[in-house]
């Protein structure tokens, strides 16, 4: 008889437990420490893949220097909405909202999201907030975001509501500059650059109560087995008397928060007719309107609420200027 192959578990108990995200949007826990003064990130809604032909720009790759084909992924991201400009203060327990400043006038559409305050008194607010910074009280700044999803191909009206931190040196500056942005719009290209890199927050796609063998990878039993073939062959042993939750079993697949890091934006634009294929991306469409290019994949479905966020843990000697690209493919998807 031959040696039987090595065949590990599949999946990493890192991840445990495999439950489902509360919600379609991710859920930022760490923003970057980078001193520059301006917003950490930004959403899209990812559209789909392509092929992007550049130079290899890498130091000590093998074809360095040469042209190569690299994956993309192309995220449609409309100009964000800021809303509001919350205040925290540092506790015992963490991070603790002191006050809000909401902008003078609101879109409409934020009304499907949540209740705006009425007879608000922006003056007022704005005098509270400025002595909680002058008192030394305020420990961090995050602005309030509304998506416009009525500007993309995103097939629906309510907006998504997000929270991304205002970094900068001090903060009186970032007081200041988030104070500025008050119910302006803010586009991809006053937060990110081509060439820079950013990781990647979403929900990966959702596959439903799966059994073991498709959700763990493990062995499929020889015919003759009782009890069934697709399953685990032992639960455990029999001290400890219980089922470990290392054990291989049955459960929720997918729709779970995933961060990818560092991912290298490629190319910004403002006009997607540069990256929409013939026809358009499969279950998207056209591209309308501003976009980013990201070099590989990134985590969820098309229609995804995707969050880019500054790089928390940036590598040592990654090229930073904006690649040469000679092509970006638009061959039709449509199987035509």
């Amino acid at each position: 008889m031959g040696r039987r192959p090595h065949h590990p578990k599949r999946g990493s108990l890192a991840f445990m437990p495999r439950v489902r995200a509360p919600k379609p949007k991710a859920h930022v826990r760490a923003w970057s420490d980078d001193a520059s003064l301006r917003l950490q990130g930004f959403v899209g809604y990812k559209a789909g893949m392509t092929q992007v032909f550049m130079i290899d720009d890498r130091k000590g790759s093998l074809t360095s220097g040469q042209e190569i084909c690299m994956p993309a992924t192309v995220i449609e991201a409309p100009p964000l909405m800021i809303c509001a400009v919350r205040l925290y203060g540092s506790t015992h327990g963490g991070l603790n909202t002191l006050t809000e400043v909401w902008a003078g006038e609101l879109p409409k559409e934020i009304a499907r999201a949540l209740n705006p305050p009425k007879k608000y008194d922006q003056q007022k607010a704005l005098a509270e907030a400025e002595a909680l910074v002058q008192d030394g009280k305020v420990q961090d700044i995050r602005v309030i975001a509304c998506t416009q999803p009525h500007l993309s191909n995103v097939p629906k009206k309510k907006p998504d509501i997000v929270e991304i931190r205002v970094g900068g040196p001090s903060v009186e500056e970032r007081w200041n500059y988030a104070k500025g942005l008050l119910g302006k719009q803010v586009r991809v290209s006053d937060v990110f650059k081509e060439g820079e890199y950013v990781d990647v927050l979403a929900i990966t796609k959702g596959k439903g109560f799966q059994g073991p063998v498709k959700r763990w990878g493990i062995k499929i039993l020889p015919r003759k087995q009782d009890d069934g073939s697709r399953q685990v062959g032992a639960l455990g042993p029999w001290k400890p008397p219980r089922v470990m939750w290392t054990v291989p079993g049955p459960g929720q697949m997918g729709y779970n928060q995933r961060t990818d890091f560092n991912k290298r934006i490629l190319k910004l634009g403002t006009d997607g007719k540069e990256v929409t294929p013939e026809g358009g991306f499969l279950r998207y469409g056209p591209v309308r309107g501003d976009f980013v290019v990201l070099a590989g994949s990134v985590p969820g479905p098309t229609k995804r609420l995707v969050h880019l966020r500054q790089p928390v843990r940036l590598p040592k000697g990654p090229p930073t200027s904006p690649p040469t690209i000679s092509l970006i493919s638009t061959i039709s998807q449509q199987g035509a």
